[in-house]
Parts: structure tokens; sequence; C-alpha cells
């Protein structure tokens, strides 16, 4: 595809940040759309990916609010004129007993991780349909597979993730609208970094974005349904 255009949310750091510099690397002529609420971080990333050979623009949005995605689409259909691949990265994570988790957290933790990724999709959809091609990448967890203690909200939203991707692929099956849905175990981002647990623990957000990429090259022919990754080492 000449000039594919990606849009990514969460870019501004971690494995939003990698995705983003891997498809510049990679992708000859790519266009990003880079979308997240940090805008001096966002534009950080812009610019190394500008110097990786890619057209990068920044869309600053809260994906959890319908009128920011709105004026986001908006924005980045403006300049871009379509999106060819849809990156659902964006999210936060928590931890807090289910006795604990208070209603607000609750419906923070569904906002950013699920109800994000369903409003964003339904933003570029319908032009993927008309246009019968498109990428939509849903970004699950291994918390989206298994449940884990403390991870009320988390575990809830990611396994909504997972629904959400396993619907929209059985809606779009033979309309050249290939739907990924992606569960990493621990990786690496700046969040880990007051963690203590040592780095050669946690997966690379490099190896992760990676993934991505090679889903995104097979055939239009082929579409990767899931795909599971986890750290050489296990589960922490």
């Amino acid at each position: 595809m000449s000039k594919p255009v990606f849009l990514i949310t969460g870019a501004s750091q971690g494995i939003g940040e990698a995705i983003a510099k891997v498809f510049a690397q990679e992708v000859r002529g790519v266009r990003l759309a880079l979308v997240a609420r940090n805008e001096k971080n966002l534009a950080t990333v812009a610019r190394a990916c500008a110097k990786l050979g890619a057209t990068a623009a920044t869309f600053v949005c809260d994906v959890a609010d319908e009128a920011s995605v709105a004026a986001m689409s908006a924005a980045v259909t403006k300049r871009f004129r379509r999106v060819d691949v849809v990156v659902n990265n964006a999210g936060v994570f928590a931890m807090a007993p289910f006795a604990e988790t208070t209603v607000a957290e609750f419906d923070r933790i569904i906002a950013a991780n699920l109800r994000s990724a369903f409003m964003v999709t339904r933003a570029f959809l319908p032009a993927m349909l008309a246009r019968k091609s498109g990428d939509v990448f849903f970004m699950s967890s291994i918390a989206g597979l298994g449940a884990y203690p403390n991870s009320t909200a988390y575990c809830a939203a990611k396994f909504g993730v997972t629904g959400l991707a396993k619907v929209l692929r059985a809606e779009t099956k033979g309309k050249n609208i290939r739907v990924c849905c992606v569960y990493p175990g621990a990786t690496w981002s700046p969040s880990w970094s007051a963690s203590g647990v040592k780095p050669e623990r946690i997966m690379p957000a490099e190896d992760v974005a990676r993934a991505f990429l090679d889903v995104w090259r097979l055939s239009r022919r082929t579409v990767i349904e899931d795909i599971v990754l986890r750290p050489e080492q296990g589960d922490l």
C-alpha cells in the first residue's frame, strides 16, 4: 500500500511509542497519526518518527471522552483523508482488591481501556467499510485471558476488549478488514520504573511493537485474530 496511514492511540510513551517508531523505521512512506493526551511527549515521539522517515502528525485527545474523539477523528480525516490502520493502544492500569475498588475508579479504568477502543474504532470503521479495506488492532492483555487478583477493573476492561475484538472480527469477515487482538504480558514502560522488577523479567516494548508490524505485513488473504506474547521467564 502506498504511503499507508496508521493511527496509534496512547502514542506518547511505552508500547505506543515503540509501535510508532517501528512503523516509522520499517514501512516506507508511512504516515502516522499519533494520538495521546500528553502534548509534549507526543511531539517528542513525532520528531523521532520524522527522523526515521515517517510523516508524523500529533493529535491531542482524551480517547475516553466522546467529544474529544469526535474532534480528533475529524482533524485526522482532514489531515490525512483516510486511516488505513487503527491501533487501539491507549489504556491505564491500577490495582485494588474487589471490595476496595470504588465506582469512580472502576468507571475510569473501563473508560480508558474499553470505551476508548470502541469509540475510536467506531469513528474510523465506516470509511474502512466503504473502501472495503482496513486493519484494526486491539490492545488487550493476558489479563484479558485470565483473572488476576487485585485487578478487578483492569481485568474486566481487558476481557471487554477481547469481546469487542471478537465481535468486530465476526462482523467484518469477508469485507477485507482484518481485526487482531494482542495479549501482551509484562512489557517494559515508564510505569515499571519504580516497581523494583528487574528489566530482564519484562518484555521490551520494541518486541511487542514488531509483532504488530509482522501481523500487518501478512498478505490481505490472511488475518491473525489473536496473538499472545509473554516474558520468556514467565508471568510476574
